[in-house]
């Protein structure tokens, strides 16, 4: 091998084609949470807020490299947890959620406006026991009751209507049912207040010896006095836009009663026996 003379050297340069020129680096940096806020409110035509599910799309720089997002979103964490929120939300939305006062602010702006429910009084306006058979033919003692309980339910909101139903009224001894009453569903309008009277009413209702205190009460009516409790759930919903957005409210109430021979007709108040979950 010899070494290569500078004319040689000069030939080969000039026979390989030139070299293109190194192409500029470019960086791709995603903006920030303020700078996208600014100009979502800047582009907006009413300056409306920027929304807060933008900073969850799923769709990212094509340049951007898997290990500048992850560091990204461990310095803001705010951002996962706004996406997570918003995904459970829809995913997990159920027409039977409760509104528990456990909620970002939003939720505290509904439950300014949950509708307030009272019960007043209960009217037991009378009773009968007498020897009977169950539907098998077992002899028992049958019991019949009439009641009344009457209500209150005022609609503080200024902008949205409730529509209001409940689950069944039970009037019970323990764990025996011996009377039951439906209230009417009904459309409260805002700013408003009514009172409803629900009838709770049982009929040949088999006791098996379970109210003992009943037995022979025709004989000392006016001394009997029988604890119950009466239980039922309200479910108030309003619609803010349409059935767009919508605001739901649920109140399980538990009132302690007896049913006390001595009084029967007149009404025996509750505002002070029942509690509200």
């Amino acid at each position: 091998m010899h070494a290569k003379t500078d004319s040689e050297a000069t030939s080969l340069d000039a026979s390989w084609p030139p070299r293109s020129p190194r192409r500029p680096v470019y960086y791709v940096q995603s903006p920030s949470n303020h700078d996208v806020e600014k100009t979502s409110y800047e582009s907006s035509p009413t300056g409306s807020p920027a929304h807060h599910y933008s900073q969850c799309s799923p769709v990212h720089h094509s340049r951007e490299s898997s290990t500048s997002r992850f560091s990204a979103s461990l310095k803001n964490p705010r951002n996962l947890s706004a996406c997570k929120h918003v995904q459970l939300r829809h995913e997990g939305e159920d027409d039977d959620e409760e509104v528990d006062g456990h909620d970002d602010g939003r939720g505290k702006v509904r439950l300014a406006y949950k509708p307030e429910i009272s019960v007043e009084n209960m009217v037991f306006e009378n009773f009968y026991v007498q020897a009977g058979s169950d539907q098998s033919g077992v002899p028992t003692d049958m019991l019949s009751l009439n009641s009344t309980v009457k209500i209150s339910f005022t609609n503080p909101a200024t902008f949205f209507t409730f529509h209001v139903t409940a689950t069944p009224w039970e009037l019970s001894y323990f764990q025996l049912k011996v009377a039951s009453g439906q209230m009417n569903k009904f459309t409260q309008s805002r700013k408003s207040k009514r009172t409803l009277v629900t009838v709770v009413s049982g009929h040949q209702v088999p006791l098996y010896g379970g109210i003992p205190v009943l037995t022979d009460a025709f004989a000392h009516q006016n001394s009997v006095s029988v604890p119950l409790n009466l239980t039922f759930t309200m479910r108030s919903r309003a619609y803010i836009l349409g059935k767009l957005v919508k605001t739901k409210f649920y109140r399980r109430i538990r009132c302690s009663v007896a049913l006390r021979g001595d009084m029967l007709g007149k009404p025996l108040s509750l505002t002070n026996s029942c509690t509200y979950q």
